[in-house]
Formats: C-alpha cells, structure tokens, sequence
C-alpha cells in the first residue's frame, strides 16, 4: 500500500507573479481571550498591555492595548495566506507600526508579490523560490492603516523539477536605524512617566537576560494568529521535524527585553529581522540586548536596539535570531 504524500496547498513559487494581491484571510478581532492565549506563550511583561491602569495612565484613553507583538504575529499570520508552501521565512524588514490597537478592534490584511527569485537548482533537493511579499494590516473599525512591512519566504514550486526566468533582485535588510526617522511614529498624545524608573542603561552597552525561556505551545501560537504554514503544524511537512513559527522566537525575545527595560511604552517597528537559523519546540533560548542609540522625543526616550538570540538543543548552542528594533518608553 503506498503512503500518500502530501503537498502544502498553494500558492507555489512558480504559481506567483510580481504584482499579484492574495485573497485576503479572514479579519481577526483581538480581545482579551487572544491576549490572554498570547500571554500564556510569551510572557510578555510589557506594563501597557497588562495593566489597563497603566495604558490609561500612558495613553490618556480608556481601554487596553494589544501588544504590538501579537499585532505582528496576527498579521503575519494572515499574510501565510500567501505562503502555505513555505519552506522558511528568511527576513522581515521595514516594520512600522502606524496606530496601537485597543481590545476589540479587528485587523484584516493585504499581501502583494513585490519580487521573485528562483534559487539556483540542487540535485539534492526539489526547486525552490524567493518571493517578497509587501504587507498592510488595517484595522477595519476605522480604516487606518496599522501595521506595513516586508517579508521574504523560500517556498517550494509545484513542478520541482521547473525552471523560471523569475531573477528579480530583492535587495538587501538594511539594520542601522536612524533614530530622526521615527519621531513621527510615536503615538501622539502619549505620557510615558508612569513608566519611569532609576534603571541607567549606557548607549553601547550589552546586557544579558538571566532568565532563559524554553520554546513550548508552538502550534498553539500558530493556530491562535492563523499561521497556515504546515511546516508550523505537521511534521512531515519539514522533513520529520516541526518548525517553530519565526515570530515565536521574536515574541520571546520581545518579553525579555521587556524584562530588561520596564518603561517601555511600546514598540515602534522592527527595522530588520534576520531569522538565521531554525527554532525547534522544547529549545532553550538566551537573549542578548545592546542599547545602540538613543534620543529624547515626544517627552520620552526612542532607543535602538539590537537583540540577538541563541538557542541551545541537545548541547549544542547555535544563533538563531537577529533583530534591530525602535522602542519609545520613560
């Protein structure tokens, strides 16, 4: 009796074209059922998010905030309407964060086909692609736009042995983060001094959080933010193992810079996101965090950040993550 094998639904590499928009997923309405669930995963500390004294206090409205985090994940998650047949994601670069989102409010998202690249064949293994996916989140309460940003995915091809003359040029993840450009990304209105505390953190230093957290509930945060990547929820889709969605490692990384930086207000956008190497469930992940500038504004403080992250499996320790992002707190 032969064994089925199973195929990721599309779309393929080769079934995309550069200025193709997908079908758009489902709208999602985010309340404190979803943050609750994001929250058993992640453990983000982010005081905004938590306490609903505290985002009155800074915000000056009534009502919780999402965490700009699980924003992020719904979005992308949405967006894999668009790369089912995935293989990895390579890098997410770009992310602004237009409004901060409140309990209730529903987000639906677009995905158009920026850029395609089909990577050099290999006798070891089926043809593959790059495709670049542009992607704006709105909420639809109001229309306003709340998250955009690109991502890059390798996906498989529906013909493996098919070759294209898809060659564009993606170009490149730019990290370095000019700090001027993203004062006009600070929630107007803001009062972030409830957040204020005697903690001195020197621009160029590094810290290292303590407390290392062990990746569980994988598929769980897949299913919660409508990742439909199989390879997040079936094993044989990765070749015997199940891959944990990137964002995952992010969220992680996210709540330990948040345990390091309590006056926080909120996260700004990611200027680049370098998965570099796999997450598996049950891996054990340190993070390093690295002030690289700062600057008063809007009567708190914008800071840059680099976050890099190292998973330790089966002894061995191995980097995982690399992140620049913007952040404006006390």
């Amino acid at each position: 009796m032969l064994t089925p094998v199973r195929q990721p639904a599309g779309p393929f590499f080769d079934d995309l074209a550069v200025g193709q928009k997908i079908v758009s997923a489902p709208a999602v309405t985010i309340g404190p059922g979803e943050a609750a669930a994001y929250q058993a995963i992640c453990g983000d500390p982010l005081a905004t998010s938590l306490s609903r004294l505290m985002a009155e206090a800074v915000t000056g409205t009534p009502g919780v905030l999402v965490n700009p985090a699980l924003v992020m994940h719904t979005s992308i998650g949405q967006s894999t309407i668009a790369t089912r047949a995935v293989i990895a994601n390579l890098f997410y670069r770009g992310v602004v964060i237009q409004r901060p989102m409140r309990h209730g409010e529903t987000i639906e998202t677009t995905v158009e086909i920026l850029g395609l690249r089909q990577l050099a064949h290999r006798p070891d293994r089926p043809a593959r692609g790059l495709a670049l996916l542009g992607i704006r989140t709105t909420c639809t309460d109001d229309g306003e736009s709340v998250v955009e940003y690109e991502r890059c995915a390798m996906l498989h091809m529906r013909d493996p042995e098919a070759k294209t003359d898809k060659d564009d040029d993606l170009g490149i993840v730019d990290p370095e983060i000019h700090l001027a450009d993203w004062i006009d990304h600070i929630p107007a209105g803001w009062d972030p001094s409830p957040l204020a505390d005697n903690e001195q953190w020197e621009v160029g230093t590094t810290r290292v959080d303590p407390l290392r957290d062990t990746v569980t509930s994988a598929p769980e945060l897949a299913r919660l933010t409508q990742n439909l990547a199989p390879v997040h929820r079936d094993p044989t889709a990765g070749g015997g193992r199940r891959l944990v969605y990137g964002g995952h490692t992010i969220g992680l990384a996210q709540a330990s810079l948040h345990r390091l930086m309590p006056s926080t207000a909120t996260v700004l956008g990611w200027q680049a996101c370098d998965h570099t190497g796999p997450v598996y469930e049950d891996d054990v992940l340190g993070c390093t965090h690295t002030l690289i500038d700062e600057r008063q504004a809007a009567g708190g403080r914008l800071r840059a950040m680099r976050v890099a992250v190292e998973a330790e499996r089966n002894g061995d320790t191995m980097p995982v993550l690399e992140w620049h992002l913007v952040t404006w707190g006390a």
